[in-house]
């Protein structure tokens, strides 16, 4: 019987599993991740963080799928080393592991120890949220949003009333508009991505004081040009986010309370840390917060990659090193089309893969290469091939969609509509070929207008 073993219950890590079993139905496969849910939705955090929706609204596939596919999924595992040699993987000894309760083969001796066997493996471990080398980034009440636990850190620094198994009824507004602030914490969110501009409008509508620094001269750079940027940036501002664009950060102010002061001179040897006082910009403007969330974007987590920076072996064997094979790594696991490493039988796929220099970071992504990824690793070949990247959401209630070339200075050819509430613009290369896309506002043919993009209409 072939061991599957899979590093990383994400989108990617979660599909090549069940694409394992649509292809190997007695196959062991073990599933390890660090975090404490099963496959959940990264994007929902911040509806779940203002208290629109409970933990449980979050997961994609819960344990009952696990069990039914009989995939042990095992929480709460980290892990330390990996020996390629003999196919094994070593947890942290101090990680709790969470074992399923419908496999006997999850109560082996070496799994109990925290030693995982493998013949096939994949990375899955996805990416880590950015933080910028700013003065102060180490302070209390600095933080990403890229985990549950990391809302849940969020929603107890800011007392966000999401009691109740975190449901709440619609926002209060005024005048069917803003949003009454009426929490009296204020928060900077450094960096008008994606999740940086959902979660602003999350801490909106639970009555916090918002304002969003952003280096760049428009929202979401990467995925508007400049007239639809403009149109997002109406929308959210209409509900009460602030915004300084063109800015940049020159320090994070804090201080360290009275009372932690008096408790540091009775409690001998306690270390104090300086809490989140204010954001400084460059332009030597200060604006006041209770705490800071960087959205400044996420690099693949090459964590369990041997450092390439060092020569020194002892920290690289405390990586991955427990080998005299190497895996190539560039800006992420760099893989091949079927989405296997520089080592046969070793795969990686999703945020923390790399494949012809690419690496997007999204979640159609990681899911077409963890269905690669599975297929292959279960003896179906199957092969990856980049395509042009989508994102279709809901920032704040208000659907954006993106795709391929999005012609910022607009010396393309282009269809454009554009009113007060929808904008809307094709892009096409020479010959005609819709090569992009942007539609903010209404999103309703933006899937048709990508499958003409792919070719596959």
């Amino acid at each position: 019987m072939k061991k599957y073993l899979i590093i990383g219950n994400g989108i990617a890590g979660t599909t090549a599993a069940e694409e394992i079993r649509k292809n190997d139905t007695d196959g062991e496969i073990t599933l390890l991740t660090k975090e404490s849910l099963p496959l959940y939705s990264r994007i929902r955090l911040p509806d779940f963080l203002c208290g629109k929706i409970g933990e449980k609204d979050l997961i994609i596939k819960n344990q009952e799928w696990h069990d039914k596919h009989n995939i042990q999924l095992i929480r709460g595992v980290e892990v330390d080393k990996i020996d390629f040699d003999n196919k094994k993987v070593f947890s942290k000894k101090s990680a709790p592991i969470d074992k399923t309760k419908n496999s006997e083969k999850v109560d082996s001796d070496t799994q109990d120890n925290g030693i995982f066997e493998f013949d096939s493996l994949l990375f899955a471990v996805g990416s880590k949220s950015f933080i910028p080398s700013i003065k102060g980034n180490e302070f209390g009440g600095v933080f990403t949003l890229r985990t549950v636990d990391d809302a849940k850190s969020i929603i107890k620094r800011l007392q966000i009333d999401n009691a109740k198994d975190n449901i709440k009824t619609t926002p209060k507004t005024n005048n069917g508009k803003k949003i009454v602030i009426d929490n009296p914490k204020e928060v900077v969110v450094i960096g008008g991505g994606l999740l940086g501009l959902e979660a602003a409008a999350a801490m909106i509508h639970a009555g916090i004081k918002v304002t969003v620094v952003e280096f760049c001269d428009r929202l979401l750079p990467r995925q508007l040009d400049y007239e639809g940027a403009k149109l997002l940036k109406e929308f959210l501002e209409n509900i009460g986010v602030i915004f300084r664009l063109k800015e940049a950060t020159e320090e994070i102010v804090g201080k360290i309370s009275e009372r932690a002061e008096k408790l540091a001179s009775v409690i001998k040897g306690l270390k104090l840390k300086p809490q989140v006082k204010g954001v400084k910009l460059k332009s030597g403007d200060i604006i006041k917060a209770d705490a800071v969330l960087f959205s400044a974007g996420v690099r693949p987590d090459l964590s369990l990659m041997p450092d390439q920076s060092t020569t020194d072996l002892d920290i690289q064997f405390n990586a991955c090193a427990m080998t005299n094979k190497s895996i190539s790594v560039n800006k992420g696991v760099v893989v091949n089309e079927r989405m296997e490493t520089s080592i046969p039988s070793i795969y990686a796929a999703g945020d923390v893969a790399e494949y012809d220099g690419v690496n997007f970071c999204i979640w159609q992504e990681a899911q077409e290469q963890g269905r690669v990824a599975g297929s292959n690793m279960a003896g179906k070949e199957a092969a990856y091939k980049n395509v042009p990247p989508s994102n279709i959401l809901k920032v704040a209630g208000i659907s954006v969609a993106s795709a391929g070339e999005i012609d910022v200075d607009g010396k393309m050819e282009l269809e454009l509509i554009s009113t007060e509430s929808i904008y809307k613009k094709i892009v096409k290369d020479k010959n005609g070929k819709i090569v992009g896309c942007i539609m903010v506002g209404d999103t309703s043919d933006f899937n048709k207008i990508v499958k003409q993009m792919r070719s596959e209409v």
